[in-house]
């Protein structure tokens, strides 16, 4: 067994190398692309991230506004 060991190991190395590389396929389209249960994750943060700023957008103008008010 120990004796079958070696040369099998050499057999596989050889028969490993000396080939190209698989030509790798293609990218995907964005259209064709698979979901993932992350997009919806992102999409919601994205919505969050949104509104965060026109939550600060309308706090600033209402700063603004008093600012001029006590003026």
């Amino acid at each position: 067994m120990k004796r079958l060991a070696l040369p099998l190991c050499l057999l596989a190395l050889a028969a490993c190398s000396g080939k190209p590389p698989a030509p790798q396929a293609a990218p995907k389209p964005e259209a064709a692309r698979v979901a993932t249960p992350w997009d919806d994750m992102k999409k919601t943060e994205q919505r969050a991230k949104d509104v965060q700023q026109a939550v600060d957008k309308q706090a600033a103008e209402q700063r603004r506004q008093i600012e001029q008010a006590e003026q």
